[in-house]
């Protein structure tokens, strides 16, 4: 299952968000490091399911009136503070946690409401912008320490016979999630020596980032835009990189009242509809809810999720069934399953994301929207429905 960390400093709201998106009961508190242990959660992100395209929706359970989700595992670490890379703070344990993960959404305080270690300051004080760049540098920092921790053996590897550096970088860096086109994609954007021996420090610093911009792409939220400055939110949008505005709170409030039967609404809806008695101060807190929502396009939570999954990583959704015409499984439900894929993966690729044995024993699939075959080489697209035909059962 694709993983996504959540990342930034102590009590900008990391675990509020993960609440929101993944209803799972955890420490919420206003002071730093209330998380210490890491938590690990299912949260979605949404698409429009196929089966807006056919007369009747799908009724799957993931599937809200053609409102599809697709799980993820959403991961909430220990906060970061300066420093981090040499163990300040949870430092070394928030990081070695984040190596799994496929991508990081960096909550930051909007509202300026928290220090450098994440302690509560008057709102406003602190500027936002302060908070955005040292999670990055604290990875990259931390990635080239284990670089240079690790590069006398590259060293000695270079005096053998046939040494390949992608391939004993790779090697190196396998645990950070780096393959071998990886490091080769980063090598290639590089100027360095061909001997190892003669790498400086800057040489492998500059490895570090290019490894990290590689496999842990980042996507900012500007969360507690509901109490943020203007000016602050202002800032922290027009920087030239992807920042998400958003109040995981509002979206905690909402998610709840919805279970509640108080509010209609859906993870990623832009407005909600009270259908509920609800008391006159929750009311009025809707109200100033629906109109950050209004100016917003919505709470940010769900689009946080939707960023990082379908632009960051550039990912498909395709739904693999058994029976073209009515698309469903042998069991008669209508499209049961959706996998993530990346961009340009073909039927084959879906095959063994269903089972390994599905994938060995593939032989052609079918696009169920046409009910054609497809080519191997076809390269599946967002919303695909495939009937795949192996020999495996």
């Amino acid at each position: 299952m694709l993983s996504i960390a959540l990342a930034g400093k102590p009590n900008a709201g990391k675990s509020t968000f993960y609440t929101a998106a993944t209803m799972a009961e955890v420490d919420v508190a206003n002071y730093p490091f209330t998380t210490i242990d890491a938590n690990r959660g299912v949260s979605h992100v949404r698409t429009e399911c196929p089966c807006l395209e056919r007369d009747e929706r799908c009724g799957d359970e993931h599937c809200r009136d053609g409102k599809r989700y697709v799980p993820i595992e959403l991961l909430d670490v220990a906060g970061l503070v300066p420093g981090a890379h040499e163990g300040k703070g949870l430092g070394n344990q928030f990081l070695d946690e984040l190596t799994n993960a496929d991508a990081i959404v960096n909550v930051v305080d909007a509202s300026g409401g928290t220090n450098a270690e994440g302690e509560p300051v008057e709102i406003g004080s602190r500027d936002p912008l302060d908070d955005i760049d040292f999670v990055e540098e604290e990875m990259d920092l931390w990635l080239a320490s284990i670089v240079d921790r690790n590069w006398e053996k590259i060293e000695r590897q270079a005096r053998s016979p046939g040494f390949d550096i992608d391939e004993a970088l790779a090697d190196m860096l396998t645990g950070f999630g780096a393959t071998e086109y990886d490091v080769a994609a980063s090598l290639r954007e590089l100027d360095y020596p061909e001997n190892p021996q003669a790498w400086t420090d800057e040489d492998r610093e500059a490895l570090a980032v290019e490894i990290r911009q590689r496999t842990k792409p980042i996507v900012v939220v500007a969360n507690k835009i509901d109490v943020a400055p203007e000016e602050n939110v202002e800032k922290l949008l027009n920087l030239d990189k992807p920042v998400i505005p958003a109040t995981a709170q509002g979206e905690l409030a909402l998610r709840r009242g919805a279970e509640a039967g108080a509010i209609d609404y859906d993870p990623g809806d832009e407005e909600f509809e009270v259908v509920g008695d609800l008391p006159e101060q929750q009311r009025q807190l809707l109200s100033d809810l629906r109109e950050t929502m209004d100016e917003y396009g919505g709470t940010g939570v769900q689009g946080a999720l939707n960023h990082a999954v379908y632009d960051l990583l550039d990912m498909v959704t395709a739904y693999p069934v058994q029976d073209a015409t009515h698309w469903t499984d042998a069991q008669g439900n209508v499209l049961p399953d959706a996998h993530l894929l990346p961009r340009g993966s073909t039927p084959k690729d879906l095959a063994y994301a269903v089972h390994s044995d599905i994938g060995d024993g593939y032989l052609h699939a079918v696009n169920a929207k046409t009910n054609r075959e497809v080519a191997d080489s076809y390269e599946l697209e967002e919303g695909d429905v495939v009937k795949i035909v192996s020999t495996a059962k």
